[in-house]
């Protein structure tokens, strides 16, 4: 095969490297010895003091590996070759700034690893872009060394660039198989950036528990991308994102979730704006566990991403606000197989060309991966070494760029107990990441304080991996059982059997799911829409989904066909009460509400419910809403905002039917519409769609004696007696969901509430909506 011509120069050059290489080993060789291996933190460590930088790199299955350093980031071969020592699976060496400085590494650091091991062995005759030791692609115990490409070490702190890049799209070359295995990648791979990384100002976290957090779902870029009141070169930045943390404030959000922050595969989506084949906008093909995606920083040099991360992080906290970030530990943005029909041909870019078997499940035969992302692989969280890649990227994301909590994506992965060629889940393993997480990064106590918030994704694909309500103790979860039943109640009558037994479960925490095994009701996270999924407005205004639609809308591949939505026969009007009535739920319901960025205003994706490629203007957040879009803005500020004022509908506990403090008034107590207390026949029978509630806010401190909830899912109209108010009060209307009340004062403002009257009042409560009374 003709070898392209850079590989000519790197041979012609040989000469120069191995000299460098000559003079990098008399000075790097012994300089960590066995006794001291177990100490080395793993990454590039710079220590300007002692004026050295340490590498350091785990795999239990290479013979050799080497590290290449460089002073620049793409075009060139390395300026020195560092061969690194090995003791029980630890590779490392100390490197003096002087050797660096006299091989021409005076400014930033560009660094990236080259490895060895059965498959492939070491040769001192080989070059980059030589076969020289190779055995074979893959071997039987699924080792894929290929000392041609260089890997970007797991550790780094920052990555200088992409995989691909607008200036070099051809992604093939990372990899393996006849084809691709001769040629090197090291003039264009990705490379870590060596920094002094220490933890800088985030701020004061907050202490607040789960039960009390409105939490924001949100892309990092799509929050400011669009938005005209932010500087134009800061706008999709964490800079960006800084300046909206007091409008989220005002909003009523408390936590802020952020889609997927590390590196991931994206620099390639502005090469052509107007399309989609190959965007990566949502995030979840993570490249490295601690590096902040560089794309996300107005300062893109080394060191700014991070700097620009803590500051951002700052500003959340100082307005009070949480700030958690989306985290995929269940595969890699390395990719999987890249033919169904050849097993050698596979990507090798960094954790895959280190150690295989190590960071990722591989069948029973060791050629293959075990798959239960749907997108390439499962990570090995089983496995010790990368337990602690996840533990240790998890602290630095906490301690130095000072997140609050952490969402976990296809979170299911990380209690499997099965390395290779078996998925097992088992939520009291010990040994497993889940557990070792939470044993490392405490969790926050219910009650409030110190911790760190844990949030799974509850479920994965193939057997064994739904796991709703079975996370341990002191992690909360995504819970898809309140979001699917209450779809079904709204979108789904007549057609989905929901019992008013099952509606008083979901508004009231979810008992079933999180009582059992100690948790609280804030361990429920409540969401009605998310981001894979459509929109609020879109739930409510789409039958099914329309991915395949031109740009900016689509197209869109993948996405579920199962959306229990529906649209409203297309009445704009009965979709925005729909809208209100979903808000409503989360607002009033026990448990953790999570709202979608972009859904206070009704933001619409024209149906797609999957627009993870779509980096476009109709994915990101409009700050220029319509007096409608307004009216909606305004309803969810002041349901959070009455959320906020009633502790009684953010119980530490879940609700009982006792009288505690013996004025009458059990904490809870259900009605039906002509309230009487429901029995068993009424509880279980899917054709009432009509429920009330009444809790006794003297039980938990609150500024009212008592609020009763109606809830009519009824199409037409229903009446409520109301029950008796607690002593010495009536009963005002605070809101009503319905289309007659609908404008920009749908909620009452504290103190403006409507009389309705005393208990035995009759309120007729239009079709599909929701009332709430307060007692004063």
């Amino acid at each position: 095969m003709r070898q392209p011509a850079w590989i000519v120069r790197t041979r012609r050059r040989l000469a120069h490297a191995t000299a460098v290489l000559v003079a990098a080993s008399a000075l790097v060789a012994g300089s960590v010895g066995a006794a001291e291996a177990a100490d080395v933190p793993l990454g590039a460590r710079l220590d300007a003091a002692a004026g050295t930088v340490t590498f350091a790199v785990r795999s239990d299955a290479a013979t050799r590996i080497e590290t290449h350093v460089y002073a620049a980031a793409t075009g060139t071969e390395a300026d020195l070759v560092v061969p690194l020592a090995g003791t029980d699976g630890l590779f490392t060496a100390t490197v003096p700034l002087s050797t660096l400085a006299g091989a021409g590494v005076t400014g930033t650091i560009h660094y990236g690893y080259r490895a060895w091991g059965p498959n492939w062995t070491y040769d001192p005759q080989w070059a980059p872009g030589s076969a020289a030791g190779f055995v074979a692609d893959v071997d039987a115990n699924g080792n894929r060394f290929n000392p041609n490409k260089l890997l970007w070490d797991p550790y780094a702190v920052e990555l200088s660039h992409d995989p691909t890049t607008p200036a070099m799209t051809d992604e093939t070359v990372y990899r393996s198989g006849p084809q691709h295995r001769l040629t090197d990648t090291g003039p264009f791979a990705p490379k870590g950036i060596v920094l002094g990384v220490d933890a800088g100002d985030t701020g004061t976290k907050p202490t607040r528990p789960f039960k009390d957090e409105v939490i924001y779902e949100t892309h990092v870029r799509g929050l400011t991308a669009n938005d005209a009141s932010i500087p134009a070169g800061q706008r999709g930045t964490y800079l960006g994102a800084a300046a909206k943390a007091p409008q989220l404030a005002a909003l009523g959000v408390t936590a802020v979730e952020f889609l997927p922050l590390a590196e991931t595969p994206n620099d390639i989506n502005d090469a052509d704006p107007t399309s989609t084949a190959g965007d990566n906008y949502w995030g979840y093909m993570t490249l490295n566990y601690f590096a902040p995606d560089r794309r996300y920083a107005a300062d893109r040099s080394p060191g700014g991403p991070t700097a620009e991360f803590q500051a951002m992080v700052k500003a959340f906290h100082d307005n009070g606000i949480k700030v958690y970030v989306d985290v995929v530990y269940n595969h890699t943005g390395e990719g999987g197989p890249v033919s169904a029909t050849d097993p050698s041909t596979y990507p090798v870019m960094s954790y895959r060309g280190l150690d295989n078997a190590t960071y990722y499940s591989l069948t029973a035969d060791r050629q293959s991966p075990v798959d239960n992302t749907g997108v390439g692989g499962n990570v090995n969280t089983r496995n010790p070494v990368t337990g602690d890649l996840i533990v240790d990227s998890l602290r630095y994301w906490r301690d130095v760029l000072g997140v609050d909590g952490f969402r976990h994506d296809l979170a299911s992965v990380l209690g499997n107990t099965c390395e290779h060629g078996c998925f097992q889940y088992d939520r009291d393993d010990p040994g497993t990441a889940l557990n070792r997480i939470t044993a490392a990064l405490p969790p926050r106590p219910a009650t409030g304080g110190p911790g760190t918030d844990w949030i799974a994704e509850p479920w994965a694909l193939g057997d064994g991996t739904y796991q709703v309500g079975n996370f341990p103790a002191g992690w909360a979860e995504w819970n898809g059982q309140y979001r699917d039943t209450l779809r079904a109640d709204q979108n789904r009558l007549g057609s989905a059997a929901v019992t008013p037994g099952v509606l008083a479960t979901r508004f009231t925490g979810s008992a079933d799911l999180y009582g059992d095994d100690g948790r609280a009701p804030g361990s429920s996270i409540n969401f009605m829409v998310a981001h894979d999924g459509f929109t609020l407005a879109d739930l409510y205004s789409c039958d099914a989904k329309n991915n395949n639609q031109p740009w900016p809308y689509g197209p869109s591949d993948g996405g579920t066909d199962d959306n229990i939505s529906w649209d409203h026969d297309g009445d704009a009007t009965a979709t925005r009460q729909a809208a209100r009535t979903g808000t409503a739920f989360l607002a009033l319901s026990a448990g953790t509400p999570m709202l979608t960025g972009g859904d206070e205003t009704l933001r619409s994706l024209a149906c797609n419910n999957n627009p993870y490629n779509l980096d476009a203007p109709t994915n990101y957040l409009d700050w220029s809403p319509t007096p409608t879009e307004t009216d909606f803005e305004t309803f969810t500020r002041r349901m959070l905002q009455f959320r906020a004022d009633h502790p009684s509908l953010r119980p530490a506990d879940f609700y009982t039917d006792t009288d505690a403090n013996g004025n009458g008034l059990a904490q809870l107590d259900w009605f039906t519409p002509s309230g009487a207390t429901p029995d068993t026949a009424y509880w279980n029978n899917p054709d009432n769609h009509a429920l009330g509630w009444r809790v006794d806010g003297t039980e938990f401190d609150d500024p009212a004696d008592g609020l009763y909830v109606a809830y009519n899912g009824w199409s037409g109209t229903v009446d409520f007696t109301l029950p008796d108010a607690p002593p010495g009060t009536r009963w005002y209307r605070v809101t009503d969901t319905a289309a007659w009340a609908e404008g920009g004062d749908q909620v009452a403002a504290p103190g403006t509430e409507t009389l309705i009257g005393d208990g035995g009042t009759v309120y007729g409560s239009h079709g599909r909506s929701l009332v709430v009374f307060l007692a004063r």
